[in-house]
C-alpha cells in the first residue's frame, strides 16, 4: 500500500488511495493508487498513476481530464475520488490525514434535523427514503370532495408523496383580494388528506409556476407592464407578490412535518434558471439573486422551517445549488426538471432544449448532478409523466409517446442514474376549465398522465405502480453508488447494464436496457453479477433474461425481504411483506410467458402451492440456499419455501398490474410488517383490520376473484363494507369473489328542450354601450414594453379585462372605405368584425399564430358620412403566454381606417367590455373565481348560471344548437336535465361535441356555471369534454349552456351529447360528493342585470 495516504475509499471490490507527493510553485503532485480485491486466493491487481495539478485554478476541465484517465475504473470509486478532489480544490491546500472523508456530509437547514439529506437521499426523522411522488393541481379540479379520490389513487400506485402548485392568480384575483377560503381556493384540505392517507407533501407555491397555465399562474392584473418585467427584484413586482407569498407560506406553516404534519419541502420559484449571466464564468445575475433571496426570507419569516428547494428547467442553467456556488439566493436542495420525450405532443417545441427528437432516447443525468449538487440527493422535481396536447394536436393527446412502455423504460433509467427522489409531472392532469389555460393548450390537461382526465386508470398507471411498489420495498437503493456501466456485463452487447451497490449492505441493483434505448428489438442475454457468494452469470440453470422492445429490467442481488435475502433474481421484485412476524412474502413478476430464476439464501426446499399459468418449476438445492426456476404465463402462482416460512408469489404482467400493497399504517415509509398484499381488483384504495376481518375499499366493475395475504388471525374479507364469502387456501391466503356491479341504474338523458338567444347585441347600431359593462378605452400611453401601432391603447388588461371574450366598439365619422385590424389574443384565438350591424369579416385563427391581421372592406355595409359609425370587434383571448411572454398584450394592436381619398379618418373613441365587473374588488362569483368567465353578453348577464330563468326575457326562442343558425354571429343555447345516479358507483360523464356543418365556428360549453369546454373544430381536435361530479349534480337538475360563435356566413351547428366515460363500483365516499357539493354551484343574482 502507498504510505501516508490522504484518502482511502473502500468498496467490496476496490480500494482507492490518494497520496500527496508535494506542492510546487505551480502544481500539486498527487498519486492515485487503485486495487481490485478478488476473494479467491486473496490475489490483488493494481493501477498507479501520477498527476500534476496546476495550482492557479482548479476547474471542471481538470476533473474531466481525470475522468478520462480513469475510464476503466469503477464509477463508485471515481465518485468518491472526485468528491475528495473537489474538497481539495475548494480549499486549495493539501489535506492532512485527519481530514480524510469517511462519508458524505449529512445536511440540514440549520433550523431542525427533521428532514436531512446527503449525497444519497433524503432522511425524514432519521430514516432514509426514496421519494416517488406524483403532481396534482387542485385548481384544475374545482371540487375539493374529489381530491381525496385522486390522492388515494396516487397512494395506491405506490407513491409516498405528492406535489402541487399553488396558483397565485387563482388566489389573488385583484390587487385588493386574497382568497384562500371559497371552495377549491382552500387548499389546506390537501394537507388534511395527506395526513389521513400517509403521504408526504412537497409544496410549490411559485409565485410563477408555468404549468401551461394562463400567464404561468400569475394574476392577470400583473400583465400590464405596470409591475415591470417580472421575476426580478423590481420593487413594483416585489410589492405585488409579497402578500400572496407571505400568506401561502403562513398557511403552509401549519402543516409542516416539524409540526407533526406531512409537508417536507417547500419550493422557491419554478424553473428559474436565471442565476448566472454567464454560467461558464459564474457571472452572477444580481437581480435574480436578490429576488430568490427575498422569496426565501419571506418563506422563513412566515414559518417555513422545512428544506427550501428549486427545480432547474434543464441541465444548462445550473442554478441555486449550494454545491455549485456560495450565492445567498441558493436553496437547501437543488434539483432538476426533465422531459426527455418532449413536454408537448408537438415534438418541434422541444428541439431547442432536447435536440432532435428520437423516440425512447434516454438522457444521462448522473454527471450533471455530480457537477452541480454532489452533496445533495439527485432530485427530479419534475420528471415526465406525460405530455400536454397543444392546439392542433391529435384527438385524445399522444399517449403512444409516453405510455406504459415509456414508464417502464424511463423511470428505471432514472434509477440507473442514481436518482432517489422523483416527482412525475403530471400524475393527474385534470382540466383547464374557464380561462386557466395558457394559449398553448385547449381545455383538456389530461397530459397522458397515469390517471386520466376522467379519473380512470389503465396500463400506464399499472406499469408505474409496479416500479413504485418496488422502490418502496428496495430500501437499500437509498444508499447506492454507481458501479460498472457497460455492455460487457452481459452475453449480448446490445444490452447496457448499470450497476448500483449499497456500500453498507452490498445489495446490488443491475439496471438493464438496450444500449440503443430507442431499439424496439427483442434481445436475450445472461448477466454477470457480483454477489456475496462471488461472481455469477445468471440465470445459471436455463433460459435467458429478455428485453422485449422498449423495456428495462432491474435485476437485484443480495436483496433483503423480511428476515431473508435473495442472492439474486432475474424476475423483477414487485413487493414484499411480513405476516405474523414470521412468514415473509415476496412478489416477483415477469412479462407474460417469460421465465425467471431466483436464489434465496439459507433455504433448502420448496413446493408449488398453487400453479396458475406456471410451468418449468424447478427447485435446486445449492450451496448456501435454494435456486428456483419457473415460467409464468397469464396468472398468479404461489411457491412455498421451507415449509411456508417464505411464500413467493409469481405473477405475469397482467396479474401484476392488478396486484396491490395497501398499508395498514399512515406511515409513508410503509413498514414491511404493515403491508397487506392483494391481487385481483381494478383498484384497491385502502385496507384495515378489525377483529378477524380485513376491510378492503376499492373499485371494480366485473365479477372479480380477490386474493389477500393477511395475518393468520384474519379469516374474512369485506369489500366496500360488505362481507364476502371467504375461504382460506392451503398456503394461508384468503380468497373471495367480488360480485359485478349493475349498471342498469345509469340512465343518461338526451339533451333537448333547448332555449336560444342572441348573444352579440353589441354589433347592432341601436345597442347602448353607456352601462357599467363598458369602459372607455382612452389610454394614450402604456407601460407595456410592446407598444401599439395606433392609439388609444386597446389592450384589454389596461382596462381590467383579462380573460375570455373581449368586445371593442370604435366610433368614427367620415367616408372610410375599410379598416386594417391587427388583433392579438394568443394561439388559436380568433376575431370577427361588424360595421353598423353588418358583418365584414373574421380572422379564423391558427394553431401557430398568436395575432391575426386583415384588411376588411366596408363595401357591403352602409357607411355614414355625416353621423357616427360603429365598428364592433369581438375577440377571443386564449390566455396570456408563459414566462417572459406574460406581458404580451391581448387586444387591438393596430386599428387603421382606410379612405379612398387622402383624407385622414380616425376613430373618435373606443370602448371595451369583458368579464362582468372586470378586476374590481367586488367579485360577482368568488366561488368559481375570476378565471371562470369572459365577456359575452350571456356570461355578463349570467345566462350560464343555475337559477337563471330564460322566460324573464321575451327574446328567448325554442331552438337547438344541432339546428343552429345560418349567419355570422353568436347564439347562446341553454337547457336543463336531471340526473339520479347511485352513490355506490363512480360514474364519469363527459359531453361530446360535434360540428355537423361548417367547421368555422367557436363554442364554449358551460355546465352549472363552469366553463368546461372550448370547442374549436377549425383548429383543435378535442371533441370529448369530461365534467366531474360536483360540477355536475348527480342527484338533481343541471344547467347546460352553449355559446356558439359562427365566424362566417355559413353559420354554425353543434351537436351535444352526454356520454358515460366509465362506471365502476367504488368504495370511495361518494355520498359526500354527490350530496355535499351544492355550495360549489351558486346561482344567478339580480346584480348581473346591470351588465347588459
Amino acid at each position: 500500500m502507498a504510505p501516508d495516504y490522504l484518502f482511502r475509499a473502500n468498496t467490496a471490490s476496490y480500494t482507492c488511495e490518494v497520496s500527496n507527493h508535494g506542492i510546487g510553485k505551480t502544481h500539486y503532485y498527487v498519486s492515485i493508487w487503485l486495487v481490485r480485491n478478488s476473494a479467491p486466493g486473496n490475489c490483488t491487481t493494481g493501477i498507479t498513476f501520477n498527476l500534476e495539478m496546476p495550482t492557479e485554478h482548479f476547474d471542471g476541465k481538470f476533473l474531466q481530464e481525470l475522468s478520462g484517465k480513469m475510464a476503466l475504473i469503477r464509477n463508485v470509486v471515481l465518485q468518491a475520488l472526485l468528491f475528495t478532489l473537489t474538497c481539495l480544490i475548494s480549499s486549495q491546500g493539501a489535506l492532512s490525514e485527519s481530514d480524510s472523508v469517511s462519508q458524505w456530509p449529512l445536511h440540514d437547514n440549520g433550523l431542525n434535523e427533521v428532514v436531512q439529506w446527503d449525497h444519497y437521499s433524503l432522511e425524514v426523522n432519521g430514516k432514509r427514503i426514496f421519494i416517488f411522488a406524483g403532481e396534482f393541481h387542485y385548481w384544475r379540479v374545482p371540487v375539493p370532495e374529489l381530491w381525496e379520490d385522486i390522492l388515494q389513487k396516487i397512494k395506491a400506485a405506490g407513491c409516498n408523496a405528492f406535489t402541487f402548485y399553488a396558483h397565485w392568480g387563482y388566489h389573488h384575483p385583484n390587487p385588493d383580494t386574497l382568497d384562500f377560503s371559497n371552495g377549491a381556493h382552500d387548499f389546506t384540505k390537501l394537507f388534511t388528506i395527506a395526513k389521513k392517507l400517509g403521504l408526504y407533501v412537497i409544496v410549490r407555491p411559485g409565485p410563477y409556476i408555468n404549468a401551461e397555465a394562463n400567464a404561468g399562474g400569475y394574476p392577470l392584473w400583473l400583465t400590464t407592464g405596470d409591475y415591470g418585467t417580472l421575476r426580478n427584484n423590481d420593487t413594483r413586482y416585489t410589492a405585488a407578490w409579497k402578500p400572496y407569498f407571505a400568506k401561502v407560506s403562513e398557511i403552509t406553516s401549519n402543516y409542516l412535518i416539524t409540526n407533526g404534519e406531512n409537508a417536507i419541502a417547500y419550493q422557491i420559484e419554478n424553473e428559474y434558471g436565471k442565476q448566472w449571466l454567464s454560467t461558464s464564468k459564474k457571472t452572477l445575475n444580481e437581480s435574480a439573486n436578490a429576488y430568490m433571496t427575498m422569496l426565501e426570507e419571506i418563506a422563513r419569516e412566515n414559518g417555513i422551517d422545512i428544506p427550501l428547494t428549486h427545480n432547474d428547467p434543464n441541465m444548462n442553467s445550473k442554478s441555486w445549488s449550494k454545491d455549485f456556488s456560495n450565492s445567498t439566493g441558493n436553496v437547501d436542495i437543488a434539483g432538476l426538471d426533465s422531459y426527455p420525450s418532449c413536454w408537448s405532443c408537438n415534438l418541434d417545441e422541444c428541439t431547442s432544449t432536447n435536440g432532435e427528437y428520437m423516440a425512447y432516447k434516454v438522457v444521462a443525468y448522473y454527471d450533471h448532478f455530480q457537477e452541480v449538487s454532489p452533496t445533495q440527493p439527485e432530485f427530479m422535481f419534475e420528471f415526465q409523466g406525460g405530455s400536454y396536447n397543444p392546439w392542433g394536436g391529435p384527438e385524445g393527446g399522444c399517449p403512444e409517446d409516453t405510455g406504459a412502455e415509456f414508464a417502464n423504460l424511463f423511470y428505471r433509467h432514472n434509477v440507473a442514474q442514481r436518482i432517489t427522489a422523483m416527482n412525475l409531472y403530471m400524475f393527474y392532469g385534470g382540466t383547464s376549465w374557464g380561462s386557466f389555460a395558457a394559449p398553448v393548450v385547449g381545455t383538456s390537461y389530461d397530459y397522458s398522465s397515469p390517471i386520466s382526465e376522467d379519473r380512470s386508470i389503465g396500463d400506464k398507471y399499472y406499469e408505474t405502480k409496479n416500479l413504485a411498489l418496488f422502490l418502496r420495498t428496495a430500501r437499500d437503493l437509498t444508499i447506492a453508488d454507481v458501479g460498472q456501466n457497460s455492455t460487457n456485463m452481459s452475453t449480448n452487447s446490445a444490452i447496457l447494464t448499470t450497476e448500483l451497490r449499497n456500500p453498507d449492505t452490498d445489495a446490488g441493483f443491475y439496471v438493464t436496457i438496450h444500449s440503443n434505448s430507442s431499439s424496439s428489438t427483442t434481445d436475450t442475454f445472461k448477466l454477470t453479477v457480483n454477489t456475496t457468494a462471488g461472481e455469477l452469470t445468471v440465470p445459471q440453470k436455463s433460459g435467458h433474461i429478455v428485453l422485449d422492445g422498449h423495456q428495462s429490467k432491474i435485476i437485484v442481488t443480495d436483496f433483503t425481504f423480511g428476515s431473508h435475502s435473495l442472492l439474486y433474481s432475474t424476475a423483477e421484485v414487485l413487493s414484499s411483506s411480513i405476516t405474523d412476524n414470521s412468514t415473509s412474502i415476496l412478489a416477483l413478476w415477469v412479462p407474460t410467458s417469460e421465465s425467471g430464476e431466483f436464489f434465496i439464501k439459507d433455504t433448502s426446499s420448496g413446493t408449488v402451492a398453487k400453479c396458475d399459468g406456471c410451468s418449468n418449476i424447478g427447485f435446486h438445492k445449492e450451496t448456501g440456499g435454494l435456486l428456483v426456476t419457473f415460467t409464468q404465463t397469464k396468472g398468479m402462482s404461489i411457491l412455498s419455501i421451507d415449509s411456508g416460512s417464505i411464500l413467493v408469489i409469481l405473477l405475469d404482467r397482467t396479474y401484476a398490474y392488478k396486484f396491490w400493497a395497501p398499508v395498514l399504517t399512515l406511515d409513508p415509509f410503509a413498514p414491511e410488517d404493515e403491508i397487506i398484499l392483494v391481487q385481483g381488483p381494478y383498484l384497491v384504495r385502502d385496507a384495515s383490520i378489525s377483529g378477524n376481518t380485513i376491510a378492503l375499499t376499492g373499485d371494480s366493475s366485473n365479477t372479480t376473484a380477490v386474493t389477500v395475504f393477511a395475518p393468520s388471525n384474519v379469516g374474512s374479507i369485506s369489500w366496500n363494507g360488505k362481507l364476502l364469502s371467504t375461504k382460506r387456501t392451503g398456503y394461508g391466503a384468503l380468497i373471495a369473489t367480488i360480485p359485478a356491479i349493475s349498471t342498469t341504474s345509469i340512465n343518461l338523458p338526451a339533451l333537448d328542450n333547448w332555449k336560444a338567444h342572441d348573444s352579440l347585441p353589441e354589433r347592432l347600431e341601436t345597442y347602448d354601450d353607456s352601462g357599467p359593462a363598458w369602459v372607455d378605452a382612452n389610454h394614450t400611453s402604456t407601460l407595456n414594453p410592446a407598444k401599439p401601432a395606433t392609439y388609444p391603447v386597446l389592450y384589454a388588461d389596461e382596462y381590467g379585462f383579462h380573460n375570455g371574450i373581449h368586445l371593442w366598439r370604435g366610433k368614427f365619422s367620415g367616408p372610410a372605405s375599410g379598416v386594417f385590424l391587427n388583433v392579438q389574443g394568443g394561439t388559436a384565438f380568433g376575431w370577427s368584425a361588424w360595421l353598423n350591424g353588418i358583418f365584414i369579416g373574421s380572422f379564423l385563427g391558427s394553431s401557430s399564430l398568436t395575432a391575426g391581421n386583415a384588411t376588411l372592406s366596408f363595401g357591403n355595409a352602409t357607411v355614414y358620412t355625416n353621423t357616427t359609425n360603429t365598428l364592433l370587434v369581438i375577440q377571443d383571448n386564449t390566455g396570456h403566454d408563459e414566462t417572459t411572454g406574460a406581458l404580451n398584450p391581448r387586444g387591438v394592436l393596430n386599428a387603421t381606417l382606410l379612405s379612398p381619398s387622402s383624407k385622414n379618418i380616425t376613430f373618435s373613441s373606443w370602448k371595451v367590455a369583458g368579464t362582468a365587473g372586470g378586476s374590481t374588488s367586488t367579485l360577482l362569483d368568488p366561488m368559481r373565481g375570476a378565471l371562470a368567465e369572459g365577456g359575452l353578453t350571456a356570461e355578463r348577464l349570467g345566462w350560464h348560471l343555475p337559477d337563471f330563468t330564460p322566460s324573464t326575457n321575451t327574446n328567448w326562442t325554442t331552438s337547438s344548437p344541432t339546428t343552429g343558425f345560418t349567419e355570422p354571429g353568436i347564439r347562446f343555447y341553454r337547457t336543463t336535465f336531471n340526473l339520479s345516479l347511485p352513490a355506490t358507483v363512480d360514474t364519469s360523464l363527459a359531453f361530446r361535441l360535434s360540428a355537423p356543418g361548417a367547421q368555422t365556428l367557436r363554442a364554449q360549453l358551460f355546465v352549472n356555471g363552469y366553463q368546461y369546454g372550448r370547442f374549436n373544430p377549425y383548429i383543435g381536435s378535442q371533441v370529448l369534454f369530461p365534467v366531474p361530479v360536483g360540477v355536475l349534480d348527480y342527484r338533481g337538475t343541471n344547467v347546460v349552456g352553449l355559446a356558439v360563435w359562427a365566424q362566417t356566413e355559413k353559420g354554425a351547428k353543434v351537436g351535444v351529447e352526454l356520454v358515460e366515460q366509465f362506471c365502476v363500483g367504488s368504495g370511495y365516499e361518494w355520498e359526500g360528493v354527490v350530496n355535499g357539493t351544492e355550495y360549489l354551484r351558486p346561482g344567478w343574482s339580480e346584480e348581473r342585470e346591470v351588465y347588459v
